[in-house]
């Protein structure tokens, strides 16, 4: 097939005109391995960067007139909270693309209203309270402290830190204040679950196939409070290191909590419109319940990271893991146009 591999790029302008340099070094970045897989199944291939031209984007895909786009967009402008326009701009054009529609990127950037749906499907999320620039930030009505504050529409544990843990009501405002201040959006105050930290990755649409569970574990942390996927937990290396975080394919979970952690993340999967595949992330208290964090549509899909290491213990190596995604996406245009 004839594949595009949309991505967005950090610095405007970039104008090579199809990375072939950064494949053939292997590069670290999801876009230039996404394509190595598909060169490597036999595809042609063409990878459109952009930044803030849609125009240029438009213009590369009209050229090309690929079969399938490949959207490994992340934001726009740099904004992780504008990707579903990229995929608005597909859709509106005709364009057949891999992984969610603007619709699910929509719902499940913004924290409260995904987590409102969630709990409408009988899903269990932690209870919290919204509070928009301007607001007056009071005491959360029927949540106990310690509270996580969270951004409402960033992912990637961006504005997430230590001191995103409050324990009172000034430390409430504190953090929600810093938020307002700092990423110009609402702020999510949630309860805090005490639990093991897990990911589940779902390949497919009208049938799911669940990839082994990942368990982010910190050896060297031993107060809850403190047990948190922060953005320094999740991509600071040295940070990672010292104090013994680790992603992990899960251990020790029971088959009668294995299959409630399955038909959660499968209704929160469905409940958000997902397609293709997608990372379900929870917290597994120790009484066995579990809490859906976050719905994750589009996941990093880095070779080594969380989503292609899962699919490789179910069987797929990389480049197999990548074509799966262009067949789900494939067969779901298919079957919608027979």
């Amino acid at each position: 097939m004839k594949i595009a591999v949309v991505f967005d790029s950090l610095v405007a302008g970039l104008e090579h005109p199809d990375f072939k340099e950064q494949v053939e070094a292997e590069v670290p970045e999801a876009e230039y391995e996404v394509a190595e897989a598909l060169i490597a199944k036999g595809h042609e291939v063409f990878l459109i960067g952009f930044h803030d031209n849609l125009r240029h984007l438009l213009d590369r895909l009209e050229s090309f007139e690929p079969e399938l786009v490949f959207n490994a967009s992340e934001s726009f402008m740099g904004k992780a909270r504008y990707d579903y326009g990229v995929t608005a701009l597909l859709e509106m054009k005709g364009y057949r693309y891999t992984g969610s529609p603007p619709e699910a990127l929509l719902l499940a950037r913004d924290k409260a209203t995904s987590k409102k749906i969630l709990a409408y499907h009988s899903v269990n999320v932690p209870c919290f309270a919204v509070y928009a620039p301007g607001d007056d930030v009071l005491p959360p009505e029927g949540i106990d402290y310690p509270l996580i504050v969270k951004p409402t529409h960033e992912d990637a544990s961006v504005g997430i830190s230590q001191a995103s843990v409050v324990g009172d009501l000034d430390d409430l405002r504190e953090r929600v204040a810093f938020i307002h201040r700092n990423l110009d959006q609402p702020a999510i105050a949630e309860e805090l679950i005490d639990g093991r930290e897990l990911y589940i990755g779902i390949l497919g649409n009208r049938e799911l196939q669940m990839l082994p569970t990942i368990e982010i574990t910190f050896d060297n942390i031993h107060e809850p409070s403190k047990r948190i996927a922060t953005y320094s937990a999740k991509w600071d290396l040295e940070y990672r290191r010292r104090w013994g975080i680790k992603n992990i394919f899960a251990r020790r979970i029971g088959d009668t909590t294995l299959k409630e952690i399955h038909r959660s993340a499968q209704l929160a999967y469905r409940a958000l419109e997902l397609r293709d595949y997608g990372r379900i992330d929870m917290r597994l208290t120790r009484d066995q319940r579990v809490y859906v964090l976050e719905v994750n549509p589009n996941p990093y899909i880095a070779f080594g990271e969380d989503m292609a290491n899962a699919a490789e213990r179910a069987g797929l190596d990389y480049y197999e893991f990548i074509e799966r995604i262009v067949r789900e996406a494939t067969n779901r245009y298919e079957k919608a146009e027979s």
